[in-house]
Order: C-alpha cells, then sequence, then structure tokens
C-alpha cells in the first residue's frame, strides 16, 4: 500500500506541475481550459501542444543510438535537445512514454536537472531552465515499440505520434526541427537515415556512422534503418538513387530494378514542374521492408516501402503495376506535400494525403498511356470510399482531434479515397490553373512550416468566384455522401423532362455542389450530358424533346459522387444489356451503382451474379474486370448462404476457368487465377489446383512466382484437401527467402484442421509480442475467420473486439481497422451480426472512434445478415 500511494502521490504532484505550465504559457485567455488539459490522461492535448508551440523556438536535436546485434538487448540512446524559450514556463513538459527506469540522466546547461515523469512526459522544473537559448542532454533506453526490431534489421516509424514511444522529444506536427543523428550499428550491417552519410568508423564488429543535418522536420518524419541491407544505385538526369532491400531472388530485382528508378524519376520531374520548386531534400534513398505495415512511407529523403508493393513477380497484374506507381508517385509527391509544408495538427493529415493521391493518378498518367486513366480513378477511389461512406459509422474528411494519441484514427479510406475525388470536385469548380496556383502560393509561402486547411482555402478562394466555404462545408467537415434520383417524364416517345433531385440521407439539410457527367443510353449510343449539380432539383439541360432511353445512369461519366439510385426502367436496361454498353468508363460506372442497389436490396445478389455471368464473357478492359470479379467474390462469400453458394460453384468455376483460357496476357490470367483460386470450391477445381501447386501441370501462359505458391498452398489449406498439412510444410521447405519463410511458418498454425491448435494461435495474439508484424497477423485472422469456418470460429468474435482498444494503443494507425476487416470477412450470419451490436450496446464509454470503426467494418456484415434473412 505504501508503494502504491507514493505512486499516486508522483503522479499529482506531476499533474500540478504541468497544471501550472499551462497556466504560465497560456495566458489568461487559456486559464478557463486549463484543468482539462492536465495530463492525467497519456497522449499530447491540442491545448498543451498549442503552448509548446508559442513558447518553444529553433529546435534541433542531436541523437545517438547504439543498436545491439541481439534484438532482445536493449537499444541506449543520448540526446541533446537546443532550443530558445520566448517565456519561460513554470516547467518544460517534454513526452516519452516510456518508464521512469528508460531515463538514465537529464542535464541541463551541463548539469544533472532535476525532473518528474507523469503520463508519457518528462517534466523538467523552470529552476533548470532559462529565457532563450537552453540545452537539455538525456541518456535514456529507447522504447521499442516504434523501432520494429528484427534479428537482422530495425526501422523506425514514428507516424503519427510515436517517436515519443523511442526518445524523449516534443512529440507534435507544429514544432518542427533539424536532426542530427549517429549510429553504432554491427558492422556487417548497413544505415540510412533523413540525412546523408558525413562519416563511418569501423572498428572491429562495430561500425559508427555519422549522418548530415536534415532541414526542418516534424517528428514523425524523422527516422533511421539499420540492417543486413543490399545497395542498388542508377542515376537518372544527374541525380543519384539508392534503393536498400532484403530480396535474395537476384532476378528478381534485376527484373523490376529500371522500372522502379524510372518511376521515381519521373514522378520527381512531374513534381517540380507542377509546383515549380525544385526537390528540396538532397539526397534521394528509399528501403524496401519485407512485411511493411503500409504500402510505403515518406520520411523526407528515406522513403519506406513495402518490398512486395515494388519487386513484383513475373505474374503481377495490371493493377499491381498500377498500384506501384501510384504508391511511388503517392510517397514522392509527400516531399512536397506533408513534408515541406506540414499540417499544423493531425486534424489536417487528410491534406498531405489528398494532394499525394490527388496528384498520384495524374503523374502515373504518362507512363501507362494506354490506359483508360478515368476508368483507374474511379476503380481506384470509388468503391473504396463508399465502402466507409455509406455506412453509420461514415466520418468527415476533416476530423476533430483533441489529443495527438487518437490520432492514428483519422487514417482510412475517406482520407485516401473520397478526398482525392473531392479535390477533383474543386479543380473542376474553380479550373486546373487557380488551383495549381494556389497550391504553389501555399507551398512557397509555408515552406518548412505549418499550414492548415482553412490558410490553403483561402489561397484557392482568392482565385475564384465560387463560394468554397459552402463547398467545404458540405465536401469536407461532413461525412456522408448525397443520395441523388433520376425522376423521367415523357410524351409520345419523348422526354418532356428530365430532373435530378438530390437528399441528405442524414437529414442535415446539405447541398453537395459538384458537377455530373449524365448518360443517356440508346440501343447503339450513348449521349452525355453534363449537369451543375448545385441544388437540390435540378433539371438535365437540353434533355427534353430527346428520344426515351433505354437507361439514364446520373454517373455515368464517373465525375460525380453520391448515392445514385437507379429508376426501375433504368436498373432492368442496365441488368439485360449492361454487356453491350460500348463505353468501358460508363459500364465500370454501372458496375459501382449496381452493387449499391444490390447492398440496398433493389437487385438482388443471384440477379447480380447471373449479370457477372454473362459481362465476365465479352467485357475486355481488365480494369472493369478486376472490379467486377472483386465484386464477384464479395457476393458469393458474404450475399451467399453456404448452400446457394456451394449451389453456384460449377458455374462460378466455369465461368472463371473459361476468363483464365481466354485471356490474351499474362496480367489477365493472373486475375483471373487469383480470382478462381479464392473462390474455388468443387472437388475438380480443387484437385486441379493441387495439381499445379504440385508442379505437375500448369497453366498455359502463366508462371507462378513463390508467392503465387505459397498462398495457393494456404489457399488449399484452409479448405481441408486431403494431404493438406504435408502442403504446407513442403512449401515452407520450398521457400529460400528468410523474410518470406518466417512469414509462411507464423501462419501454419492458423490453418490447422485442428480447432485446439487455431485457438493457441488466435490466443496468443493477447501478447503483443506476438503482434509485432502485423501484416502477418492480420493474414492469420483472416484464415481464421474464413467463410468455410464461420461456424468454427464464432467464438473468436467478441474476444477480437474485446482486444480492439489494446490494438488501437499498441498498434500502427491503419491496425485496427485492418483487424475488424480480417474478424469479420468470412461472416454473414444474423448471430455474428448480433453479437456485434451487443457489443456495441454494452460499452457506455466507448471511445467514438473505435465505434465508427466498427460500424465500418461491420457495416457488410449487417447487410449481408439482412438480405439472408430475407
Amino acid at each position: 500500500m505504501t508503494s502504491r500511494w507514493a505512486t499516486v502521490v508522483s503522479a499529482l504532484a506531476g499533474i500540478l506541475i504541468v497544471f501550472s505550465w499551462l497556466l504560465a504559457v497560456s495566458g489568461p485567455a487559456r486559464r478557463a481550459n486549463a484543468v482539462s488539459t492536465t495530463l492525467a490522461e497519456p497522449g499530447i492535448p491540442v491545448d498543451l501542444a498549442a503552448a509548446r508551440a508559442r513558447a518553444i523556438h529553433s529546435l534541433r536535436y542531436e541523437l545517438s543510438f547504439a543498436i545491439p546485434v541481439d534484438v532482445n538487448e536493449p537499444l541506449r540512446g543520448h540526446e541533446v535537445i537546443r532550443f530558445r524559450l520566448q517565456d519561460l514556463p513554470e516547467s518544460l513538459i517534454l513526452d516519452f512514454a516510456q518508464p521512469r527506469d528508460h531515463i538514465t540522466s537529464v542535464r541541463t546547461a551541463g548539469s544533472l536537472a532535476p525532473f518528474s515523469m507523469t503520463s508519457d512526459h518528462i517534466v523538467i522544473p523552470s529552476s533548470a531552465l532559462q529565457m532563450g537559448e537552453n540545452e537539455i542532454a538525456i541518456d535514456f533506453v529507447a522504447g521499442n515499440e516504434a523501432l520494429n526490431r528484427n534479428q537482422e534489421y530495425l526501422y523506425t516509424l514514428f507516424v503519427p505520434a510515436r517517436a515519443h514511444l523511442a526518445f524523449p522529444c516534443f512529440d507534435q506536427p507544429d514544432l518542427k526541427a533539424r536532426y542530427t543523428l549517429s549510429l553504432q550499428i554491427p558492422a556487417t550491417w548497413e544505415a540510412v537515415a533523413n540525412g546523408a552519410e558525413v562519416s563511418r568508423q569501423t572498428s572491429g564488429d562495430r561500425t559508427a556512422i555519422r549522418f548530415a543535418d536534415t532541414e526542418a522536420l516534424p517528428t514523425y518524419l524523422f527516422a533511421f534503418v539499420a540492417g543486413k541491407f543490399q545497395i542498388e544505385t542508377a542515376e537518372r538526369s544527374g541525380r543519384m538513387f539508392r534503393m536498400f532491400h532484403r530480396e535474395t531472388d537476384a532476378r528478381k530485382v534485376a527484373r523490376n530494378l529500371d522500372a522502379i528508378f524510372d518511376l521515381h524519376a519521373a514522378t520527381l520531374a512531374w513534381l517540380e514542374d507542377y509546383t515549380a520548386i525544385p526537390y528540396m531534400f538532397g539526397k534521394f534513398d528509399f528501403v524496401l521492408i519485407p512485411s511493411f505495415q503500409f504500402s510505403g512511407m515518406e520520411h523526407a529523403a528515406a522513403i519506406l516501402y513495402n518490398a512486395s508493393s515494388l519487386l513484383l513477380d513475373e505474374t503481377a497484374t495490371q493493377e499491381q503495376q498500377l498500384a506501384r506507381a501510384n504508391t511511388i508517385s503517392h510517397e514522392t509527391a509527400h516531399m512536397w506535400f506533408g513534408n515541406l509544408v506540414t499540417m499544423q495538427w493531425f486534424d489536417d493529415v487528410w491534406m498531405k494525403e489528398v494532394f499525394a493521391n490527388f496528384f498520384a493518378a495524374k503523374i502515373v498518367n504518362p507512363s501507362f498511356p494506354r490506359l483508360n486513366h478515368d476508368l483507374r480513378f474511379l476503380v481506384a477511389h470509388y468503391p473504396a470510399s463508399y465502402e466507409i461512406d455509406r455506412t453509420a459509422g461514415a466520418n468527415p474528411i476533416l476530423q476533430h482531434l483533441d489529443n495527438l494519441r487518437d490520432a492514428g484514427s483519422l487514417y482510412g479510406n475517406i482520407i485516401y479515397d473520397k478526398a482525392p475525388i473531392v479535390m477533383r470536385q474543386l479543380e473542376a469548380l474553380v479550373g486546373e490553373e487557380a488551383l495549381r496556383d494556389g497550391l504553389r502560393e501555399y507551398l512557397t509561402r509555408y515552406s518548412f512550416a505549418n499550414a492548415t486547411w482553412p490558410d490553403l482555402i483561402r489561397l484557392i478562394d482568392d482565385r475564384t468566384d465560387q463560394d468554397l466555404q459552402a463547398w467545404s462545408h458540405a465536401w469536407v467537415e461532413e461525412p456522408g455522401r448525397p443520395t441523388l434520383r433520376t425522376d423521367i417524364t415523357t410524351d409520345a416517345g419523348h422526354l418532356t423532362a428530365l430532373r435530378l433531385t438530390q437528399s441528405d440521407p442524414w437529414n442535415r439539410g446539405l447541398i453537395w455542389n459538384q458537377r455530373l457527367n449524365v448518360v443517356l443510353g440508346y440501343d447503339n449510343d450513348l449521349r452525355t450530358i453534363e449537369v451543375p449539380m448545385d441544388g437540390p432539383v435540378v433539371s438535365v439541360p437540353g434533355a427534353a424533346g430527346l428520344p426515351i432511353p433505354r437507361f439514364v445512369l446520373a454517373n455515368g461519366g464517373a465525375v460525380g459522387y453520391g448515392l445514385f439510385e437507379l429508376d426501375e426502367g433504368s436498373r432492368q436496361a442496365l441488368v439485360a444489356s449492361l454487356p453491350n454498353v460500348g463505353s468501358a468508363l460508363t459500364r465500370g460506372s454501372a458496375w459501382v451503382t449496381l452493387w449499391d442497389e444490390v447492398l440496398e436490396r433493389r437487385l438482388t445478389p443471384q440477379g447480380f451474379l447471373e449479370l457477372e455471368f454473362r459481362a465476365l464473357s465479352t467485357e475486355s478492359d481488365e480494369l472493369n474486370i478486376q472490379q467486377m470479379l472483386a465484386y464477384l467474390r464479395a457476393a458469393s462469400w458474404r450475399l451467399l448462404s453456404d448452400d446457394a453458394r456451394r449451389r453456384l460453384a460449377p458455374r462460378l468455376e466455369a465461368t472463371l476457368r473459361n476468363g483464365l483460357a481466354r485471356a490474351r496476357t499474362t496480367s489477365l490470367k493472373a486475375v483471373y487465377f487469383a480470382a478462381l483460386r479464392n473462390i474455388a470450391l468443387t472437388p475438380d477445381t480443387l484437385a486441379w489446383l493441387e495439381r499445379v501447386w504440385r508442379r505437375q501441370e500448369s497453366v498455359p501462359g502463366l508462371t507462378l512466382a513463390e508467392n503465387d505458391e505459397s498462398t495457393l498452398a494456404l489457399d488449399l489449406a484452409v479448405r481441408g484437401v486431403p494431404g493438406w498439412n504435408e502442403i504446407l510444410h513442403d512449401q515452407l521447405g520450398r521457400i529460400q527467402n528468410g523474410d518470406r519463410h518466417e512469414r509462411f511458418a507464423f501462419l501454419i498454425p492458423a490453418l490447422s484442421a485442428d480447432v485446439s491448435t487455431r485457438d493457441r494461435f488466435f490466443g496468443s495474439l493477447a501478447d503483443v509480442a506476438n503482434r509485432r508484424h502485423e501484416p502477418w497477423v492480420l493474414d492469420g485472422v483472416a484464415y481464421l475467420n474464413h467463410p468455410l469456418r464461420a461456424k468454427a470460429s464464432e467464438h473468436y468474435l467478441r474476444p477480437g473486439l474485446d482486444l480492439l482498444r489494446e490494438i488501437q494503443r499498441t498498434g500502427d494507425i491503419f491496425f485496427p481497422k485492418r483487424w475488424l476487416d480480417a474478424t469479420f470477412s468470412g461472416r454473414n450470419s444474423p448471430a455474428d451480426a448480433a453479437v456485434v451490436r451487443e457489443f456495441l450496446e454494452s460499452q457506455h464509454d466507448y471511445p467514438p472512434p473505435l465505434r465508427r470503426i466498427i460500424l465500418q467494418s461491420a457495416d457488410l456484415l449487417f447487410r449481408a445478415s439482412a438480405i439472408l434473412g430475407e
């Protein structure tokens, strides 16, 4: 009891110190809010961050880390923090979310300084500080949570506010600083950081490396990587690029290398031209990380990528090639949007992401001249955005954030997929030139500093007569999408009026100002009419007097955004004749619209699949086929009963086998083969797939890579084919790359036919140490909850929900949502839907961001259970 009370007293003392400091630096205007910003809760509250940003200037970090060869040994660090205090607070608050014993010493001006620790913070009293220039030196043991330590390598990942898990700092985006880094690493390792390497000295089995000062960066962009990596170099247009990787297949590296370097160089050239600002971070390095949590992370001059997203197999589809180009363009665009100009607070994190994605779509166009880029934009962004915006948990693009500990909840499909759609609408509204010039001024004015969405919108607003404040309110500040309906009146075989009505499904009275390209479908012709949808009811100009079309597709040009409800005649016509529509873009938009019709229960899953069977035999555009097969998989696994799925399986598989045989390109064959492998159920198809895995039979025109065979082995095992255990262990023996071997071995228990083995695997995930490789965990959870094992895995559902808060606290930004997606991936029963609803009803003080993502991930479960219950 004595020890416990001492801890409480110490914590209270720290809270009082923090409270007094906030009063001192915030002034009388902030005193009313000061009590709410005491640090009884962990994290970085907005008021604390604002107070520090006003008081602290000219910030610099000099950091050194000694990285041991043994991943189990502590990683020790030393830092010197230099800054200027404009106001002298009662106490200075540094962020460091580690126990007290992780701090060895704290010195100010060369002398030991008193300090206390409370709730993720180090508190240094004013007696150890002075007005003007200050210097704090700290010896510490780094926390491992954001260091991603493996036996042969480590990499830092500090986004959105995880730097203070590793070292003491001011972990907020508007305290940008210069960093000087030194690393001591095993002599057999390489290292890369934001700054260029300026010195290297090896003594025995250790190497000391010093890196140059960086430009001003926020903590989330500071990074370093060390480990056993190979380095590839290339020069493009006078600039040297370096790629660090761990791939052991030399042919695979050689096959991809030129494309990777060329895409980076082309992206840099495009961005320098568009922004009129040269690349500003000196060197350009990037690192390919095995099973990286994200597709990429834009650390200045040291981008991290998921290795598999850049080093593609020979069987890579067109979509995978496009995704690679998009990822490279996205992360490189961040050098300007996010790195050069950084959001002031993470509620504006979407700004850097929207421009990265918006410009990525523009940048990849020249590299794929034969591609229908409007269709690519549609399939890349609309389905993923609608997946969130149709749910009861939909969130706005711009979200309020009180504390940086919750910043991870802001990420998701809305900022990555809806925001680029909205930005394209803004460009159409104000004009390409006005948007470009506004962005150039924004980047120049706030170079190496911070800015907000209102800062940008004011610069663009000066260049247009549009009401951008009202536009921003509906599109950026509010969640959800409009519902748009078509009203048709006719007389004597002609249209007398064609009107579009928009409404707010959440009854807020919002009007979404946007441009639509309405398509009228005739037997052998399509007519497109541009419509400014700037009111609740709009007449389609020029429609009166036209012959009655077979269908009206309000978003046929794939420009608008919303739930586009089809009139009965248009729905019937599209179901009857969609394969005959001449425009690939209009067909693509129709598929997106018809999927909404299925989920809104205006079209049955069976009717949708019947249309798929007919359409796949004639569809020639790979982007459309990719999206159609995604819908086919979702409909068959989630919207059909087990009996209906098995009855339909022979036709499904025959359709895909025919598509595989008919496909003329390796890319399209890979698309069909992946879909067939995913949905296979009949003994004949499974036996054929097993012969393919055993290399007794080949797929004409398609050479399977190691990753393809690994996925095939896993899919055969989850189906319990005879000899499944032998297949898994033989596949493990085939894998030569150590990182991929370790991943496959991790997954094997999740594929076991023995329920107790799967239970032990799931139970092990309660330990954060076993969740270290998040992509592996997500694959394992998805296999545990595979539709074929849905009944046997029901008992994972509630514990999986119970773990969510812990997942959010310890995991990276995308992990909570993806954990739920994997948990719900095979579920469609009313009983499962009831478990989720009961969980939500029982959580009275549950964090709203987590409640939202549960509603988002469970939306298809809720809809499927309702459809199957009819």
